[in-house]
């Protein structure tokens, strides 16, 4: 990095969470880097259609950074709320589940649903980059879409603010490879955070092809954000994390942190660092780092605001038992029924043991318990304050 990568930090409340998103932003000095005169993509995070404690980006989050833009006099015509899909995922049901659609309509901005917008072939964007023009993919345009990786068209040539939480998941420990390599690197941890917030945005409903190869996929989006954006912010929504088997089956912690960057790298090695991690122990990370892309030493990192030199939190990164099957599959015992999932009608299987074990089995009934104790908090009082429809 030519220079020092900075980090924005503010510990808040729930009484004065919505100030302190603009408070955060103006940390960050937004104004100087995003134009209102162009349009804007702000990438939310679903990771459940349902509501679960910091596993979406949270409405006070969403309402924080549109109240930001709004009041800072931005067009919301010009503002692009944008999700995807996944196997496992329904946007209009997430829309609702985590009261998204009141906050978006309040502040008269737009929703992109991402299912719904054109893809167009890699190949025939790159020699319009301006950034990063000949570095190569990993992954992505080899391993997971051999026969053409395509991207929103719609991505091209905005700047992108992402939405991300501060939570555990157990895919992001171990770079492609054995299972054995990722038990081992389950004790180094594995989050999910900014980088991990362009997943469900630049790739198509078949990215979970991308899970054996997890840690490269993730450098290789990173590579085409800075190829594609004109400028990148991550604000980052620790208020309550989640601690465990991430992205969705956890064990909701309040923190009372928000954070912004624009190194995606440096976002995610601090996030870690507060969790308990070592980023470099992180392959995306320590990947994006040596290849230039951001700074994961958290010692070369600014941090401006609040000091978190002394936080860790020690979350534990745990694997759901869909997870674990995944992985043995995709890299364990059971590779050999890998190639099974480039059936469509064969791979109906998983996704539905998928529901079956997260919607209707361990949602009605750990997650439910889990649900009712986080609104007996502050933040779970200011969640259910907010309307439905």
């Amino acid at each position: 990095m030519n220079s020092i990568s900075q980090i924005y930090i503010v510990k808040t409340s729930p009484q004065e969470v919505l100030s302190d998103y603009t408070k955060l932003m103006d940390l960050a000095d937004y104004q100087k880097h995003f134009s209102k005169d162009v349009k804007t993509i702000i990438k939310l995070n679903l990771s459940w259609s349902k509501f679960f404690p910091a596993c979406s980006s949270p409405p006070w989050q969403v309402e924080g950074v549109l109240r930001t833009l709004i009041d800072g006099g931005f067009d919301p015509k010009k503002i692009f709320t944008a999700e995807n899909r996944t196997v496992v995922t329904n946007i209009e049901q997430g829309l609702k589940g985590n009261k998204w659609q009141p906050i978006i309509n309040k502040y008269g901005v737009w929703f992109i649903p991402l299912t719904r917008i054109p893809f167009v072939p890699y190949d025939s964007l790159k020699s319009k980059f301006l950034q990063f023009k000949n570095k190569k993919l990993f992954a992505l345009d080899s391993k997971i879409f051999p026969e053409g990786f395509r991207i929103p068209k719609f991505y091209v040539g905005k700047p992108i603010i992402h939405l991300p939480t501060m939570k555990t998941h157990g895919h992001t420990g171990a770079i492609g490879g054995s299972l054995n390599k990722t038990q081992s690197d389950m004790k180094h941890g594995g989050i999910t955070c900014s980088m991990k917030n362009a997943f469900g945005g630049l790739l198509t409903k078949r990215r979970h092809f991308s899970h054996q190869f997890m840690s490269e996929v993730l450098v290789d989006l990173l590579i085409i954000q800075k190829q594609i954006h004109p400028e990148i912010l991550a604000v980052v929504d620790g208020t309550v994390c989640g601690d465990g088997a991430g992205p969705r089956i956890m064990i909701p912690r309040i923190k009372n942190f928000i954070l912004a960057g624009y190194d995606q790298v440096a976002v995610d090695a601090v996030v870690a660092k507060m969790m308990g991690f070592d980023p470099l122990h992180l392959p995306a990370i320590k990947m994006a780092h040596d290849e230039g892309l951001g700074c994961g030493d958290v010692d070369q990192i600014e941090i401006i605001g609040e000091d978190v030199s002394n936080i860790n939190w020690h979350f534990k990164v745990k694997r759901s038992f869909v997870i674990w099957g995944d992985q043995m599959v995709r890299k364990g015992p059971l590779h050999f029924i890998y190639p099974l999932f480039n059936n469509e009608l064969f791979f109906l299987g998983p996704t539905l043991a998928s529901k079956i074990y997260h919607d209707m089995i361990w949602y009605p009934t750990i997650g439910k318990k889990r649900i009712k104790e986080f609104y007996k908090s502050e933040w779970g009082n200011l969640f259910q304050s907010y309307p439905v429809n």
